[in-house]
């Protein structure tokens, strides 16, 4: 009982052209994706691998979907028109089941002044990781069970390049008549006297409050995040703090099925840690084994706890399960713990073959938005270059 379990190939194929010798300059960007059923059982589904029937379990044993933009270039400024894969703060297409989810609309990329990175989009369509469908609206991270769909997301925002080792990055999004979006962050690299070693740090920060017309109410979320890691030569010893001010959770625009990429320190493998009020910590550590002489080897392994969730004064469409009879009465605590351990090949006919495998535990009060589960994804990526 609760148990899924699936085996799916995904094929991605993408053309980027380049671009015609005249003052503005064309170019095209195409692809083709095309998800494969290897295995499937009805009452295992629901991996979001497959498309599937809810009412029946049954999955196709294909789907697929080809796209395209048309880009225009003049000096250092990119126009894009079509189907894309933007990948911001604000919003970051799902990457983390077999086929990645895209967008439709406009995008524009400045590049003119030295280090700063520009960006700016207006985007009226999606596509879900795990179908064909082409969606008129976007979700949020909470999906169906919020019932949140807006006609289209904005944003405006870039990066700046301070040094080799120092970054700044803040972006403005609106997803319309939903929320506005804030957000910014930082990276940081400080190399210390002996050799090998380094300091990094990382902040992460959002904000979102109702805009337009507030569909959903209000909505009033201030999410604070930071990392610390110390680096000893091919080992990183990392700790991390987040915390939600707030009596909403943190959402961010999602694609039916499944949220997106969002820059979130503390999120792992399965859960979020961005509940109301919710305080987390986070300890990680990561070893590549290279010096050892397994070139391409790497192993991640970290443990986030997060406690403090109080729901009783958050949005109601935030509320689910037991949350929306007891109006949120539960102080929530969990946590999680990953472990990854990743092969790429260096050299030889299978040069860029990519091998992870990643195992997660979380475990949870009772009535969490999120399950107990012991999870296992082995995933398998070769790129090839015509």
């Amino acid at each position: 009982e609760g148990y899924r379990s699936e085996w799916a190939h995904g094929i991605v194929a993408q053309l980027q052209s380049g671009w015609t010798d005249t003052p503005i300059q064309f170019g095209v960007d195409a692809y083709g994706m095309v998800g494969l059923k290897l295995y499937s059982d009805e009452l295992k589904t629901g991996t979001n691998l497959l498309e599937f029937d809810a009412k029946t379990g049954k999955t196709k044993d294909a789907y697929g979907e080809i796209g395209g933009a048309l880009k225009l270039k003049y000096n250092d400024t990119v126009m894009t028109y079509g189907d894309q894969f933007p990948n911001v703060p604000v919003i970051a297409v799902s990457t983390v089941r077999l086929l990645p989810s895209s967008v439709t609309g406009l995008s524009i990329q400045d590049k003119t002044f030295n280090n700063l990175t520009l960006n700016a989009a207006h985007f009226y369509r999606m596509n879900p990781v795990d179908s064909t469908d082409h969606l008129n609206y976007f979700t949020s991270d909470y999906g169906p069970g919020a019932g949140i769909q807006a006609n289209s997301i904005s944003y405006v925002g870039g990066t700046y390049k301070h040094s080799d080792s120092v970054n700044y990055t803040a972006y403005l999004s609106q997803l319309e008549d939903v929320w506005n979006q804030y957000y910014f962050g930082a990276n940081a690299t400080y190399k210390l006297a002996k050799e090998g070693h380094a300091l990094r740090f990382a902040t992460s920060n959002y904000y979102n409050h109702e805009s337009g017309d507030k569909k959903y109410g209000d909505i009033d979320a201030l999410l604070l995040s930071a990392l610390m890691g110390y680096q000893i030569k091919n080992h990183t010893f990392s700790i991390g703090y987040q915390q939600v001010v707030g009596d909403d959770p943190f959402d961010w625009v999602g694609f039916s099925t499944i949220g997106g990429n969002p820059s979130v320190l503390n999120l792992t493998q399965f859960a979020t840690f961005t509940e109301a009020n919710e305080k987390s910590v986070q300890a990680k550590y990561d070893v590549d084994f290279t010096p050892y002489g397994a070139t391409g080897l790497s192993l991640m392994a970290r443990y986030v706890y997060g406690w403090d969730v109080d729901k009783t004064k958050s949005n109601p469409i935030y509320l689910i399960g037991a949350e929306k009879t007891n109006g949120g009465n539960v102080d929530y605590s969990h946590w999680e713990r990953d472990i990854t351990l990743a092969y790429k090949v260096p050299t030889g006919f299978a040069k860029g073959l990519d091998v992870k495998v990643r195992q997660a535990t979380h475990r949870a009060t009772k009535g969490y938005r999120y399950n107990d589960i012991d999870e296992v994804r082995v995933i398998f990526e070769y790129p090839l270059s015509f």
